[in-house]
């Protein structure tokens, strides 16, 4: 086994006005990382706080992992969470190392060798910065994050969504036998956590939560029993999720969200779907993505993945948790914010949980 090794980076502050000095932040004081991303370039992006103290660990292969480097923030983390990585990148781990910090984790493929004498941290702005791996190979790395890097919004006035209140129309969806299925719906976010937020200000938790109570109004027209995690703007912990959902002896579990990556990344768009090993999950997995891609055209299509999600990992039944587009993709994010289209995601959701449903649960 190869030594480990473990080094601070370095921190470089360049283009600011003055040092980046902070007072200690209590214990309670909400985490200074706003948003991140890390680029198909290989390099990491960060938004915090202004003037918030960071610093960043290498640490070398070790006890069966890839090289890691992670970067500490003052701040607490509300809702720890694991993000499946792409090509060179295993996973992305945001957590708690301890009350009052933030950690954001990046551990590397086995294979991917990095020298930490040619990373640096950078402060670009007082609320910016970058960490370009360099010798990362980039072969199946894609663009992911959360957040809005810019901190601002792209167009304005800003848009919020409310849960439609027109009746939705279940005519020509799959038919299944009336009261024999359960499912649990999950709207992802909710209340202070708006999840990603977009262009006009377009806010996932919003979005999620129309297009949720659409697919359970769908689902109950077809003579399916269904339970929601959330029915409206309240916040909801991941445990309390993953414990509702097995209490309720459901046939299966959907996580509804929408996917977010820099404003200045218009370009990135697309619908995917993520389950996280059972071979069921895959299935149901795939019937939502099928159908959501048929009403989503010009968005790429990409793809059903593995994901490490923690409503998805712990859950004990068929789970999947599907991304409806970018609320910062310049084809996804107008798309979700008419009525119209979150309608035509909601009657996809739903004939994809009832088509599995029929053909898959006996």
């Amino acid at each position: 086994m190869s030594r480990a090794r473990f080094r601070r980076l370095a921190l470089l502050a360049v283009l600011l006005l003055q040092p980046l000095v902070c007072s200690p932040s209590p214990a309670k004081a909400a985490s200074a990382l706003a948003a991140w991303a890390l680029t198909e370039q290989g390099t990491l992006q960060l938004r915090t706080g202004r003037h918030a103290r960071l610093e960043a660990f290498f640490q070398g292969p070790s006890d069966g992992k890839g090289t890691r480097v992670w970067i500490d923030l003052p701040g607490e983390l509300k809702f720890p969470r694991r993000v499946a990585g792409r090509g060179a990148v295993k996973e992305i781990r945001l957590g708690k190392p301890r009350p009052g910090a933030t950690r954001l984790v990046i551990e590397f493929q086995p294979w991917v060798q990095l020298n930490p004498n040619d990373l640096t941290l950078r402060g670009t702005a007082a609320d910016r910065w970058e960490l370009a791996f360099k010798g990362l190979p980039l072969k199946g790395l894609d663009d992911m994050g959360e957040g809005d890097l810019t901190g601002r919004s792209a167009w304005s006035p800003s848009i919020r969504i409310r849960p439609s209140q027109v009746p939705v129309d279940p005519s020509g969806l799959p038919t299944v036998a009336q009261n024999r299925y359960s499912v649990v719906i999950d709207p992802g976010h909710g209340g202070p956590d708006p999840g990603a937020v977009g262009i006009r200000g377009l806010r996932e938790s919003d979005v999620v939560l129309d297009v949720s109570l659409q697919v359970a109004a769908l689902l109950r027209a077809r003579g399916v029993t269904v339970n929601l995690t959330r029915t409206r703007e309240v916040d909801v912990d991941l445990p309390p999720r993953v414990s509702l959902a097995n209490r309720s002896g459901a046939n299966a579990f959907v996580s509804i969200h929408a996917n977010a990556l820099s404003m200045s990344r218009p370009d990135v768009n697309g619908v995917e779907t993520f389950f996280f090993s059972d071979p069921r999950s895959a299935r149901l997995a795939a019937y939502l993505q099928q159908q959501m891609m048929a009403v989503s055209g010009g968005s790429p299509n990409r793809g059903v993945r593995r994901g490490r999600f923690f409503v998805i990992r712990r859950t004990t039944m068929p789970s999947a948790l599907v991304e409806m587009g970018f609320v910062t993709g310049a084809i996804d994010a107008p798309r979700l914010a008419t009525a119209d289209h979150r309608r035509r995601l909601a009657l996809a959701i739903a004939a994809g949980v009832l088509n599995y449903l029929k053909l898959e649960v006996r």
